[in-house]
C-alpha cells in the first residue's frame, strides 16, 4: 500500500483498535513493558497509533508520538491525559521524519514495520533522530517459528495485507539486519511471532 492508503485505512480503524486496547495489553503488554519501561528523556513513539504503548513508558519522559493516520492521534491524547504524561502528538510520515539529526535519547515503536511502504528506510530514519548515546527499542511481529501457525500465516498473508496494509510474515530481524543496526539485545516470544529489540545506534561520522 502507499502512504496515503495506510492512511486511509488506519482512519477507518483507529476508533475500533482503541475499544479493543485491552486484548492487546492482555497478550502484548508484557513486550512493551520489558522494552520501553526505562526509557528516559525525550522519547519518539513512531506510528504511536492509539496511544497504546504511553503505558508503559516511564511518566517522567517528555514523550513525542507521531503517526501518518491523523485518526490515531485523535486517541493517543486521551492515553496521555490518563497516564499523566507531558506529551505532544503529531501527523507525520515515518519514513521521512521532520526532526533533526540526534533529537531524541530514546526512540521506539511496536507493530509498525509491517506497514511501512519502505520498513528500511523508517528504521533509517529511527536511527538518524536518535542521539548516539540513545536507544531504539522495538517490538515487532512476524511470520511464527511454529509450522502450523506459519502455514496459516502464509495462507491468509494476502487477504490480510489487502484489509489492513500489515504483512503479518515479515522476518523482522532480517529487517533490522538489512538496515544495518546494531542490535545489543533481543528476545522472541508468542510461539516465534513476537520479536522485540534494543538498538544501538551509529556513532557520530558513522551513518
Amino acid at each position: 500500500m502507499s502512504v496515503s492508503e495506510i492512511k486511509d485505512s488506519y482512519a477507518e480503524y483507529a476508533d475500533c483498535m482503541h475499544r479493543l486496547e485491552w486484548i492487546d495489553r492482555a497478550v502484548l503488554g508484557r513486550y512493551r513493558q520489558a522494552r520501553f519501561g526505562d526509557v528516559e528523556g525525550r522519547v519518539l513513539d513512531v506510528a504511536c497509533g492509539t496511544g497504546t504503548n504511553f503505558r508503559h513508558v516511564p511518566e517522567t519522559v517528555d514523550l513525542v508520538g507521531i503517526d501518518i493516520s491523523p485518526a490515531m492521534p485523535e486517541n493517543a491524547a486521551e492515553q496521555l491525559t490518563e497516564q499523566g504524561i507531558d506529551g505532544t502528538l503529531k501527523e507525520m510520515d515515518a519514513q521521512d521524519l521532520e526532526f533533526a539529526d540526534d533529537s531524541f535519547d530514546a526512540v521506539i515503536s511496536a507493530l509498525s514495520t509491517c506497514t511501512f511502504p519502505d520498513p528500511i528506510a523508517a528504521l533509517h530514519e529511527m536511527e538518524r533522530v536518535c542521539k548516539p548515546d540513545g536507544t531504539i527499542r522495538l517490538v515487532e511481529h512476524g511470520r511464527s517459528d511454529i509450522g502450523p501457525i506459519a502455514t496459516y500465516q502464509e495462507w491468509r498473508a494476502d487477504a490480510h495485507y489487502g484489509k489492513t496494509g500489515c504483512r503479518w510474515t515479515q522476518a523482522p530481524r532480517e529487517l533490522v539486519s538489512e538496515a544495518g543496526l546494531e542490535i545489543q539485545d533481543s528476545t522472541t516470544g508468542l510461539f516465534g511471532t513476537i520479536t522485540t529489540f534494543e538498538i544501538t545506534p551509529s556513532q557520530c561520522g558513522e551513518r
